[in-house]
Formats: structure tokens, C-alpha cells, sequence
């Protein structure tokens, strides 16, 4: 059975486990806050590591990706990116202003 924190962020999705965040956007910069984030099922010590290393570069290619205008503050659409052993999928559900995460082990 997976964990559910008492408020989930990010994307909502029904793969576990996942990591969820809502990012905080200006302009085409991403902020992590991490009262706004959390687990979501049972991650192994190894993939939390290697989620760690990646984190980094998942808010790298969010950030081309709001800079070439795939991910727009203004429209609804679901980008994923595929990054060592995880896929993030990311949104702004039209929100300006912040861009919605989950990102989870690809199987």
C-alpha cells in the first residue's frame, strides 16, 4: 500500500511511487520550495539517491522548456522529461506561476 501525505503536490497520478512538487515560476526560473513537495509510496534508499542527483537536471530542462515555450504559464499541457532511470512530468495547468510536478522511477 503506498503513503499518501495528508495534502499531495505536484501532479496528480496514480504511479507509485512518486515524488510531487509544485514549483514556484518567474519567468522562465523555477524555484523548489520544499514545504510545497513530497513522497508518495516507497522510494528505495538507492532511488532517492539517484532521485537526488537528478533533481537538478529535471529543473534544468523544465526551465528550456518554459523558455522555448513548451511549457507556457498561460496554456494547460503536459510535458515529460526522461532523465537517467526517472521520467518527470511536468505541467503549469495554466496557473501563472508555478509548474506542477511528478516524477517517478520508469519501470
Amino acid at each position: 500500500m503506498a503513503l499518501t501525505p495528508p495534502h499531495e503536490w505536484g501532479l496528480q497520478s496514480d504511479i507509485f511511487p512518486r515524488f510531487g512538487a509544485r514549483l514556484v515560476q518567474e519567468g522562465n526560473c523555477l524555484y523548489y520550495l520544499a514545504d510545497r513537495a513530497g513522497l508518495i509510496g516507497i522510494f528505495t534508499p538507492e532511488q532517492l539517491q539517484k532521485l537526488e542527483q537528478a533533481f537538478l537536471l529535471f529543473i534544468a530542462q523544465l526551465e528550456t522548456l518554459l523558455r522555448s515555450g513548451a511549457l507556457n504559464s498561460h496554456h494547460q499541457h503536459l510535458e515529460a522529461v526522461h532523465l537517467a532511470e526517472f521520467t518527470c512530468l511536468a505541467d503549469t495547468r495554466g496557473s501563472c506561476g508555478y509548474v506542477y510536478i511528478a516524477i517517478y522511477p520508469q519501470a
